[in-house]
């Protein structure tokens, strides 16, 4: 009977090693066959009924049988866990890739970087300077006297009294004409800070690109030559403009270049006070008390500069009525761009 059994168990475990699939399968062979319930658990047991002259034959035959199906049982579990963890970390080669993220320039690096590349292209190096800057620079040498009212156009945040958070990037210019006899010729963009209280339309630090150019027999023709070129590379070729006489202390005759409203298309709105133009720039020609300054002669050197914050020129390109959000870091503003 004990014999029969051991057959039956052998034939047993064969079906049911065929149909072995999956790490469930073999957990369910192992409590069929090797729980403390198991077919081969109770075939020892049956042992003890054996007559006793049968037992040491039945005893060994026992011992091979568990042997076997453990083998085969260890073996057929190797397996399957193998090809398991090959099915997990299988690459399926058809599936679309994975998209990263990888962040962009920001929208005013955006538009500093395509001001740049058009003021090169019109033969203008790239130039800068300290933002923590002296009185000298800042104001001195640029035909601002110490109690002269032009210094009350600009409220500054000073570090000490000689120092202070520069207003405008305009002393780079100072800088380059002490080092280099003309011609000069180029833009300093930048940081500048102004003690500004904080509204849609002004901010306490904002982005500044000034420019000069300096050498011999040079006009205010030049000038709105240059200008303009730029405004309409950087604008549109179909962009209405106008020069209007102004005041800075270091340019002489001065004017602010206007271009039609971006919103109302020169039919007048709020933006622009209702008048249909809007000032992206500041300029004029050199003024001759700078060029002391530097030792210039201004009977044989003449030059023009200009100015232009980063902000407003993003603001008007790009239809935006509110400085504030370019620095609040909202992804779903820098996103659009």
């Amino acid at each position: 009977m004990l014999e029969k059994n051991i057959t039956e168990i052998k034939e047993s475990f064969a079906l049911d090693i065929k149909s072995v699939s999956s790490l469930k399968d073999v957990e369910e062979i192992r409590i069929k066959y090797f729980s403390r319930n198991g077919l081969v658990t109770q075939i020892f047991e049956q042992l003890k009924d054996a007559p006793k002259e049968a037992k040491p034959l039945l005893g060994k035959e026992l011992n091979i049988l568990r042997s076997q199906l453990t083998s085969q049982f260890d073996g057929i579990k190797e397996n399957i866990s193998l090809n398991s963890i090959a099915v997990e970390n299988v690459i399926d080669l058809t599936l679309p890739g994975s998209n990263y993220i990888i962040g962009s320039k920001h929208i005013l690096t955006q538009t500093l970087d395509e001001i740049k590349s058009i003021f090169k292209g019109l033969g203008f190096s790239v130039a800068d300077g300290p933002e923590l800057e002296s009185d000298y620079y800042n104001f001195e040498s640029l035909n601002f006297p110490a109690n002269h009212p032009a210094r009350d156009m600009q409220d500054t945040f000073f570090v000490s009294k000689d120092f202070l958070l520069r207003t405008h990037t305009t002393p780079v210019q100072i800088r380059i004409m002490e080092k280099q006899m003309p011609p000069v010729r180029a833009i300093m963009p930048g940081r500048v800070y102004r003690n500004e209280a904080v509204s849609a339309r002004s901010y306490c630090m904002f982005h500044q690109v000034d420019g000069i150019y300096v050498d011999t027999d040079v006009t205010f023709a030049e000038l709105k030559g240059t200008l303009v070129s730029f405004a309409k590379q950087f604008y549109g070729s179909d962009l209405k403009y106008r020069f209007r006489p102004s005041y800075f202390p270091f340019t002489e005759p001065s004017a602010e270049m206007d271009i039609t409203c971006y919103l109302c298309k020169g039919k007048g709105c709020k933006i622009c006070k209702n008048s249909g133009w809007l000032e992206i720039l500041g300029c004029g020609m050199v003024d001759p008390n700078v060029f002391k300054y530097v030792n210039y002669d201004s009977e044989k050197f003449t030059g023009y500069a200009f100015g232009m914050g980063i902000e407003r020129i993003a603001l008007l390109k790009y239809g935006i009525n509110d400085i504030r959000i370019f620095f609040d870091n909202d992804l779903r503003f820098l996103k659009q761009f």
